[in-house]
């Protein structure tokens, strides 16, 4: 595989690379990959999970460099030190996003689903609000686009929250479908930095897309996630299942006890997960209260309201 990274601040390439170079070596060594530098561009081959995790460090290092005369020791050290250590020991749940952070489980029940996800083409992932549903699924959607596993990741939503119709909502696609993907963009942010995300929608390789325009699309070599899922009908859910093609997965996440469909129309995410929860290689997690880990008071109010809890929140 071969990857061109476009200096951002061309002037500053030897505070980039480092003294001698030696920054820019330790990446090529550490990675494992062959590295070429031109005056404003630097191309980096070998295998796609090498070149990969190399092209991270860069970025991560740009980023870090903007607005800065100097590239602080401790901070190439931190990322050198995630190039050395692309996974931490003992615990096969941890996942890597761009630059040297981790995202580690913090319960049981996301350690169960962090495995689902790794582990089968189709997940569901069902439970209260606050559990990380949402957040893990775009961890592992970046851990495998930052590895070469795949070469882009699908956030979908269905917008029926309020009540709106996306004809009715001002600006473009992007804009309309904006509002609804809101959580999804929160995680990825923590994970990349605002100008990955940004040069990776421009070129395709993260894409937002209402439900709706899902219809007639095969999606391979991809991470696709269907957040809020719950609002979705069966017909909705069985055209959205049927996009699965070569060497993706889907994540399927939502809350079964916040339905926001028309009174007595059913939802897809049940649905689906009645029929298909013992078909090999498609996951089915139940997240629960215990395992909601926003502010400690989040969990009170789920465990006071119960079943009974109203819809919308």
């Amino acid at each position: 595989m071969e990857l061109t990274v476009t200096l951002l601040e061309p002037g500053k390439r030897a505070e980039l690379f480092g003294p001698g170079d030696r920054t820019l070596r330790r990446i090529r060594d550490l990675a494992g990959v062959q590295v070429q530098a031109r005056s404003a561009t630097l191309r980096i081959i070998g295998e796609p999970d090498a070149v990969a995790r190399a092209a991270a460090a860069v970025e991560q290092l740009q980023s870090m460099l903007r607005g800065r005369e100097y590239l602080e020791e401790e901070a190439v050290a931190a990322v050198l030190d995630g190039l050395e250590r692309p996974e931490l020991d003992g615990d096969p749940e941890t996942i890597r996003a761009f630059g040297p952070a981790r995202i580690a489980p913090k319960t049981d029940g996301q350690r169960a689903y962090i495995r689902a996800m790794l582990q089968n083409d189709l997940t569901f992932c069902l439970g209260p609000a606050g559990t990380g549903k949402t957040y893990l699924a775009a961890a592992v959607a970046v851990h495998m686009l930052k590895s070469g596993a795949v070469k882009r990741v699908m956030l979908v939503r269905p917008a029926v929250e309020a009540g709106e119709k996306l004809g009715f909502l001002p600006g473009d696609l992007l804009q309309k479908v904006n509002p609804y993907l809101r959580p999804l963009f929160d995680a990825m942010h923590d994970m990349m930095t605002f100008d990955q995300l940004k040069r990776f929608m421009v070129n395709d390789v993260v894409e937002v897309i209402p439900l709706a325009f899902m219809r007639g699309r095969t999606l391979n070599h991809a991470v696709i996630i269907l957040d809020e899922a719950q609002n979705t009908t069966p017909s909705q859910m069985l055209m959205f299942l049927t996009r699965l093609g070569q060497q993706s997965k889907m994540i399927v996440t939502g809350d079964d006890s916040q339905v926001d469909l028309e009174p007595g129309q059913p939802s897809g995410l049940v649905d689906a997960v009645q029929r298909l929860n013992d078909v090999p290689g498609i996951g089915v997690v139940r997240l629960r209260d215990v395992d909601i880990v926003r502010h400690r008071l989040v969990q009170e109010v789920v465990n006071r309201y119960g079943p009974t809890r109203p819809r919308g929140g």
